[in-house]
């Protein structure tokens, strides 16, 4: 038999869940420039939300997610971001949380001439691109906020900072992470297959 060109379905969503119950309260939609009222946050996980080529190569992107029960506890994005975004935020987070010091995370843009954004804020509106953030840790929680030469910094959302939390956000930071590079590699073995496939047709 030979190999399918399909794709292999990843479930990011039922094996990246951390519920949030039992840590320090945090919550969403904390600034006033918000579209929501704050909401307190349930639980996170990371979503697939679309796998595809950009520029020649394939790429993917990803939502960080919050569930309250005020809501129905149905999904809202808080990060959208492609496959480069999740090792840096992670190594931040728990430098902020151990070092108890603000750290500044610049996004490059992938290419000097800028091309697609890298990372998205979904907490005010539909789709934010973000150059900029800065995790503040606290004494029980760290506040995420995007920042802005002109506007300053604006709290988006909080996640908290105990030891508990900071081990199962790194294990599903690492799950997903091999997840998201397992399927760049199928995707482009597939692509090189329906690359040869083609020549192939076009040369007969």
């Amino acid at each position: 038999m030979t190999d399918s060109p399909a794709i292999s379905d990843r479930n990011l969503e039922a094996t990246t869940n951390i519920s949030l119950k039992r840590e320090p309260a945090c919550f969403a939609f904390l600034s006033a420039k918000s579209a929501a009222a704050p909401m307190p946050i349930d639980a996170i996980n990371l979503d697939l939300a679309s796998a595809d080529y950009f520029q020649g190569r394939a790429s993917l992107w990803t939502t960080l997610e919050m569930r309250s029960g005020v809501n129905g506890d149905r999904a809202m994005a808080l990060l959208g971001f492609d496959e480069s975004f999740l090792r840096p935020f992670t190594r931040a987070l728990l430098e902020a949380a151990t070092t108890r010091a603000a750290y500044r995370m610049t996004i490059l843009s992938p290419t000097a001439e800028g091309g697609r954004c890298r990372v998205v804020e979904y907490v005010t509106g539909p789709g934010k691109t973000l150059k900029e953030l800065v995790i503040q840790p606290h004494e029980s929680v760290m506040a995420i906020a995007a920042t802005s030469r002109s506007e300053g910094d604006e709290t988006l959302f909080q996640l908290p900072r105990t030891d508990n939390f900071l081990r199962a956000f790194s294990k599903m930071s690492y799950t997903a992470d091999q997840v998201l590079h397992d399927l760049l590699d199928e995707m482009d073995r597939v692509a090189r297959r329906r690359g040869v496939t083609a020549n192939n047709s076009a040369g007969a």
